[in-house]
């Protein structure tokens, strides 16, 4: 009989040994539970407060207050909410400018980022560092800190009361976060790729729109969600520098049925509801690409 070599027992041992054990797998197995059943706790307390205002925007004001958790009932459903919010007040004009300002900011914020985000992160040249650190401040600093500085400006540039105004500043807000993310994709970006692209005779330029951009769907599916939520549900903003009729946003229209001593909340609920429907659709349109983008370069 031959004698088994030395390199096959130690494979063999070392496969003996790799192999998981029945304990490995049943702890490996009570881990992915615990994981699961934590996120689907927390999806359960994320998606409570949309449940909640969505079952409540088609009852009666007493059924709201009995009975907030309770589901609508033959005698207690109703529409009048979203009647009166669309019949009673210029909410489609709201939500037209809520649409058109954040639309107008995330193609901005978008665009420029990408644009800074090349820039730094391909090309080498004096004050890099310090322009990088500068706009890791604008991060760390909140924008709402001048707002007396921006009312100043927008005053002086005579964009008060205009949609304009706010495209500017939810630019401006938007920016720092979308160049930090946007640079972090593109340094994975492989330079063999931009190097051929430049040796068949193609220009920055269209490296940069034809390579790259498609390149950073990931990354500009996270950008959108995280600077459009913030522009959308903005209040601030609006009702300093845009409160007039025809440039009010969705956020500041809704606050016309909250009085200082009753409160209309039929229809403050029926105007949220409608005022979460293109949070609830960017998602959907862009779930797939958010996980990836957040997820990306976590593991190698």
């Amino acid at each position: 009989m031959l004698a088994s070599s030395p390199l096959s027992t130690s494979s063999t041992s070392a496969t003996i040994m790799r192999k998981p054990t029945l304990i490995q797998r049943s702890f490996g197995q009570a881990g992915h539970l615990w994981v699961h059943t934590v996120l689907c706790l927390y999806a359960v307390i994320a998606l409570f407060p949309i449940a909640l205002i969505l079952i409540n925007s088609v009852k009666t004001r007493n059924a709201i207050f009995e009975g907030p958790m309770a589901l609508p009932t033959a005698e207690t459903l109703t529409f009048a909410g979203f009647q009166k919010v669309l019949a009673g007040t210029h909410f489609l004009l709201y939500f037209g400018n809520s649409l058109a300002v954040t639309v107008a900011a995330l193609f901005l914020i978008v665009l420029f980022g990408a644009m800074a985000a090349w820039a730094l992160t391909e090309y080498r040249f004096f004050g890099n560092r310090a322009l990088n650190f500068f706009i890791a401040i604008g991060i760390m600093i909140p924008i709402r800190l001048g707002t007396v500085s921006i009312l100043q400006l927008v005053v002086a540039l005579d964009l008060i009361n205009t949609r304009t105004a706010l495209v500017l500043v939810y630019t401006a807000q938007g920016l720092p976060l979308a160049v930090m993310i946007l640079s972090e994709f593109m340094r994975q970006i492989p330079g063999e790729l931009k190097d051929a692209a430049r040796c068949d005779g193609v220009g920055e330029l269209s490296i940069f729109f034809r390579v790259i951009l498609p390149l950073l769907r990931p990354a500009i599916a996270t950008v959108a969600v995280f600077t459009m939520i913030p522009a959308w549900n903005d209040l601030w903003f609006p009702l300093i520098l845009a409160p007039g009729e025809d440039t009010r946003t969705v956020t500041l229209g809704v606050q016309q049925f909250i009085g200082q001593y009753a409160t209309d909340w039929n229809s403050v609920l029926a105007a949220l509801s409608m005022a979460v429907i293109p949070v609830l659709l960017l998602y959907m349109a862009f779930s797939r690409q958010l996980i990836r983008g957040l997820t990306s370069g976590a593991v190698k």
